[in-house]
C-alpha cells in the first residue's frame, strides 16, 4: 500500500474508531514554535508550571522528540456541551466546572482510541508508532494547525470551521511516510469576542495568553492562595473556565459529542457549592474517581469552592464555609476566612450561628 492509499484507509479507520477529523504533517512542520515558546517562557507567562520550561528542545522541535518519525498524525475528538456553559455562571449557589471535566478523564478515552488506531496502522504498514495525549513535551495545537485541522485562534486554542473549538487533540508519531495536508488558514478576522469576555484579562494581546491570570490555570495548576485581587473575578468557576471557548462564533458549526464519557454527569453539571464544601478527602476521591478533577486533590478543589462561596453573595452558604476556617490545609482555611469576610461585608466572623 503506497502512502496515499495508506492515508485514505487510515482516515476511514480513524472515523470508525470515533475521531471526527484527521490530518497529517511532518515532524518539522512548525519551525516557528521554538521561538514562540521561548518568548512565552521569558515573559513568565507559564507561572508555576515549571514543567513547561523543561525539555524545551523537544517542545520547540517535534522532530527532535523522535528523529525516526516521518509523519505526525493529528486527530480531533469533539466534546461539545449540550447547553451553553455561560448560563451556569449566573447560578451563584452552584459551581461551574469546565465542560471537559464533567465526566471521565479525556486522557484515558483518547489514548485508548489512539492505541487502537495505532495498532491498525502497525499491522497495515509494518511501521513503528508513539502516541501522545497532552502527556508529553508535544505542542499539539501548532502541529494540528500544520496538519490542517484548523488554526490557533486569538484565545490560543485550536479552531475549526467544521468542529468549532470544543474538541480534544491526539497525536500519533510514526515512521510511515504519508502525504501531508495543507496547513489550516486563520479565520478569526476582526472578531475579538474571546479576548473581551475573559474575566481576568488574561490575554495581553491577540494570540498571547498570560497563564498567571487565566482562571483555568488559577483553579487547576496554581497550588497556593490565589491573589486577592483575582479572587472576585473567579465568580463560581471552581475548575477551569470555558468563557473564551463558549463565546466563539465558530461554535455554530460545532460537532456533537458522540462519546458518552464526555456527557456531563448529572451531579457535576451544576453541583451545589454547599455539598462540595463538605467534602473530606475520602469523599472527594469517591466523587471524582475517574475524573481529571481528582488530579488536583481535595485541598485545591475546596479552596476554589470557598472562593466561589465568597463570590456568591448567598448568606446561607456562609454556614457551609465557616466550617472550613479550621481546615488542616492552610490554603483552604485562608480561602474560607476570605469567603466569610466577603459574605459579612468585611465585618467580624460570627461567634455562633
Amino acid at each position: 500500500m503506497d502512502g496515499a492509499a495508506l492515508k485514505a484507509a487510515l482516515s476511514a479507520e480513524a472515523r470508525a474508531v470515533g475521531f471526527a477529523e484527521m490530518g497529517i504533517c511532518r515532524p518539522d512542520a512548525v519551525p516557528e514554535t521554538a521561538a514562540r515558546l521561548a518568548g512565552f517562557l521569558e515573559a513568565g507567562y507559564h507561572g508555576d508550571m515549571g514543567w513547561m520550561a523543561e525539555r524545551t528542545a523537544w517542545r520547540g522541535d517535534p522532530a527532535a522528540l523522535w528523529p525516526e518519525a516521518k509523519s505526525v498524525i493529528m486527530l480531533a475528538e469533539p466534546y461539545t456541551p449540550d447547553a451553553d456553559p455561560l448560563a451556569l455562571l449566573e447560578e451563584r449557589d452552584r459551581g461551574s466546572i469546565s465542560v471537559y471535566a464533567r465526566n471521565r478523564d479525556y486522557h484515558d478515552i483518547v489514548k485508548k482510541r489512539l492505541k487502537r488506531l495505532g495498532r491498525w496502522l502497525v499491522e497495515r504498514a509494518g511501521c513503528e508508532i508513539k502516541v501522545f495525549v497532552d502527556t508529553a513535551p508535544v505542542m499539539e495545537k501548532p502541529l494540528a494547525a500544520a496538519a490542517g485541522l484548523g488554526w490557533q485562534g486569538k484565545h490560543t486554542n485550536l479552531l475549526s470551521r467544521d468542529l468549532g473549538n470544543w474538541f480534544f487533540l491526539g497525536a500519533i508519531f510514526t515512521t510511515a511516510a504519508m502525504p501531508e495536508d495543507d496547513p489550516g488558514e486563520e479565520h478569526c478576522g476582526s472578531c475579538r469576542a474571546c479576548l473581551d469576555i475573559c474575566p481576568t484579562g488574561a490575554f495581553p494581546a491577540p494570540y498571547r495568553l498570560d497563564a498567571r491570570r487565566c482562571i483555568s490555570y488559577l483553579t487547576i495548576e496554581h497550588k497556593g492562595p490565589v491573589d486577592e485581587e483575582l479572587r472576585p473575578l473567579l465568580g463560581n468557576r471552581i475548575y477551569g473556565c470555558d468563557d473564551c471557548l463558549a463565546i466563539c462564533p465558530w461554535n455554530k458549526f460545532a460537532a456533537e459529542a458522540r462519546e458518552a464519557g464526555y456527557w456531563a454527569r448529572a451531579e457535576l453539571a451544576a453541583p451545589r457549592l454547599a455539598d462540595l464544601a463538605a467534602l473530606d478527602d475520602a469523599a472527594f476521591r469517591q466523587v471524582f474517581a475517574g475524573s481529571p478533577i481528582k488530579r488536583i486533590g481535595r485541598g485545591r478543589f475546596v479552596r476554589n469552592v470557598a472562593y466561589a462561596i465568597g463570590n456568591s453573595g448567598d448568606q446561607e452558604l456562609r454556614y457551609s464555609v465557616e466550617a472550613l476556617i479550621g481546615d488542616e490545609d492552610p490554603v483552604v482555611a485562608d480561602a474560607a476566612k476570605w469567603a466569610c469576610l466577603q459574605l459579612s461585608g468585611g465585618g467580624d466572623f460570627p461567634k455562633d450561628r
